[in-house]
């Protein structure tokens, strides 16, 4: 663990925070985070915040109040909370959802992680991005991170599939990929290099739609599957996966990595990402 040079922050104890609704509750950032403050020296604590859907401007605009350093937001906010942001970064915009806010005198910035998190850990596991092919489910604030990046990396083809086709032709309209009917899954193999599930749902009883879905998916040169879920003892991707023989990894890389990012921005420190990683472990 280093310190960036130039990072300039005082010591005065700092409070991080994490916005969601209820699920919050069920969020290792905390404790993760908490662990890690704690390594690297820092007077510093990391809370949950459970926000109603209702309240969400009111309690962006107590992040200045309280003088708060630093905030994650996750599921159901990412994209929500762009309007009460006053700048983004331009991954942000483009992507337009946020999962991490610096809080300055200056006012509230939006970044999005997420991307750079999926970008790293796939370099991590060894996946060769540029001229795959490569099917994502979901709609939402990690699913547009997943195609920017996809994009950006210059994959051949990216299939999208969700249940809101409404929210899938946005996605396509707004950062690229192909929407794909999930009739045309069930229906025959589709030869994709890459699948990732970017939707909140990889144990049956919380999504039995795509539970059963996956048992007549068919992916002919999958090299990889991804589920930005994590810690599921029931997930229908990795049996999946299992059946297929092919390689499976959940979500623990990507939120490592997207935490190291955050916790860089908040502060100017940088740690690896087995800091964080052995902090989810222990």
């Amino acid at each position: 663990m280093t310190a960036v040079p130039s990072a300039k922050f005082d010591f005065q104890r700092k409070v991080f925070c994490i916005i969601s609704d209820a699920r919050v509750h069920c969020s290792p950032s905390p404790e993760m985070f908490n662990h890690v403050l704690a390594r690297v020296g820092l007077k510093a604590s990391y809370v949950p915040f459970c926000v109603d859907p209702e309240c969400l401007g009111e309690a962006l605009r107590s992040l200045r109040v309280l003088h708060i350093s630093g905030a994650n937001v996750t599921i159901p906010y990412k994209e929500r909370v762009v309007p009460h942001l006053d700048r983004l970064s331009e991954g942000a915009s483009v992507i337009g959802a946020v999962d991490t806010i610096v809080c300055t005198t200056a006012g509230l910035k939006g970044y999005n992680t997420n991307a750079i998190g999926v970008m790293d850990a796939l370099a991590e596991a060894g996946f060769q991005v540029p001229g795959c092919r490569a099917l994502v489910f979901g709609t939402g604030g990690a699913a547009r991170a997943v195609v920017f990046i996809l994009n950006w990396l210059r994959a051949e083809k990216i299939f999208i599939t969700g249940r809101n086709p409404d929210r899938v032709r946005d996605l396509t309209e707004h950062i690229g990929g192909e929407a794909i009917e999930v009739h045309r899954l069930e229906s025959g193999p589709l030869p994709v290099n890459l699948v990732v599930n970017a939707t909140a749902a990889s144990g049956p009883d919380e999504s039995p739609h795509l539970a059963r879905l996956t048992e007549r998916l068919t992916t002919p040169g999958c090299r990889l599957t991804l589920d930005l879920n994590y810690g599921r003892s029931a997930n229908f991707w990795r049996e999946w996966s299992l059946r297929h023989t092919i390689p499976f990894m959940d979500g623990l890389s990507p939120l490592a990595h997207q935490a190291k990012r955050t916790l860089a921005l908040w502060t100017g420190i940088d740690v690896t990402s087995q800091e964080f990683i052995r902090a989810l472990s222990r």
